[in-house]
């Protein structure tokens, strides 16, 4: 058994470090089965012009820091990844707890060679359904490769583990997965659109699934310890490999479509969602982006605001806005409405103006 755990953790770790690369509240309903939202078919045509921002502060918890990636044009990084020139993008938040941020550190660090290189990415002739069903099992793979991963790292404490959510934007559709409590807000028309799921010992279907593992809720921790109920690392709270366990590391993944609708997306750990609800939130960085259309400042406002309503945790917050100039949305505009005025009216304004 030994002989085979070393096996499995030689075929499963990725190197320590890899070279870092350079420079009104609506839910969606997720599920860990391929999931898709095409509307209307005209919309493929849109490609977004993607730009974004980012801001960290670690808040009251000195210990723990989360780390984040932002990659506003992925074929720089890793060139032509599926055969097919379309534009990609990569955002992420790895959010440390346990003590330690050393599992966000070696997430993050590796993220390019965990969801990238080594996820063994479908090629591409179209993007159709057959494909991003694959890029999404692909996807799926590569959380459950960084969680196994973590298990065999030795700078890694087994007490030690980290939230993680991701979206990829290919073309016009976005990828999101998340295994624990951070956040995707988009905003679309002016509307706040949860498309992440919050993985915490309050969800039922959480606490259901822990239920029929043998796991259990108190005082609002998994297993009395924990207070997420999917994370990377933790293996201290995880069965063997292979054995189902109350703690895991699958992601839920939602893909959407994207239009000329959507405005930005926000990625965020729990530290901003814990004071700002997902409407607040849309609400702050779209006044932001009128006044300055600036995604780094929109990010540090989120930051600072959660830190003015007194916020417990860390802070990271990502905005990623889909066109190079900000438009708000025009059915979200008031419409002037024009009137003539009779000669009467018109001759008691003249003398009003004049003084008369």
């Amino acid at each position: 058994m030994v002989a085979e755990t070393e096996t499995l953790c030689q075929s499963l770790c990725v190197p320590k470090r890899i070279d870092k690369h350079s420079p009104s509240e609506s839910v969606v309903s997720c599920s860990s089965s391929f999931q898709t939202t095409f509307g209307d078919p005209s919309a493929t045509k849109f490609i977004p012009s993607l730009r974004s921002g980012s801001h960290t502060d670690k808040g009251y918890r000195e210990s723990n820091e989360d780390e984040h990636i932002c990659i506003d044009n992925l074929s720089a990084h890793l060139g032509d990844l599926f055969g097919c020139p379309l534009p990609g993008a990569f955002y992420g938040v790895f959010d440390g707890h346990g003590g330690s941020n050393a599992a966000a550190v070696y997430v993050k660090d590796n993220a390019m060679k965990l969801f990238f290189e080594d996820a063994n990415l479908p090629q591409m002739s179209d993007v159709d359904d057959n494909f991003l069903e694959k890029l999404e099992n692909r996807h799926r793979k590569a959380f459950l490769l960084a969680d196994q991963a973590l298990a065999c790292e030795c700078s890694v404490p087994a007490s030690c583990g980290t939230t993680a959510l991701t979206a990829l934007v290919l073309g016009g559709h976005l990828i999101v997965a998340n295994a624990g409590d951070c956040r995707a807000v988009l905003c679309r028309k002016g509307v706040a659109i949860q498309i992440s799921q919050d993985h915490r010992p309050s969800s039922s279907l959480e606490r259901q699934r822990v239920e029929e593992v043998g796991g259990y809720i108190e005082d609002g921790y998994l297993n009395g310890d924990l207070a997420v109920t999917r994370a990377l690392g933790d293996w201290y709270m995880k069965f063997p490999l292979g054995s189902s366990s109350p703690l895991i590391s699958e992601p839920e993944i939602h893909q959407t479509l994207l239009t000329e609708d959507d405005e930005f997306l926000i990625v965020a750990c729990d530290g901003i969602w814990d004071v700002m609800s997902n409407e607040d939130a849309v609400h702050l960085v779209r006044r932001a982006l009128r006044r300055h259309n600036d995604p780094q400042r929109c990010a540090g406002e989120l930051v600072n605001e959660a830190l003015r309503l007194n916020t417990s945790d860390n802070l990271t917050a990502i905005v990623v806005c889909f066109a190079s100039i900000y438009r708000e949305s025009t059915s979200q505009r008031p419409r002037l409405r024009c009137c003539s005025l009779s000669e009467e009216a018109r001759n008691r304004l003249r003398s009003l103006l004049e003084g008369n």
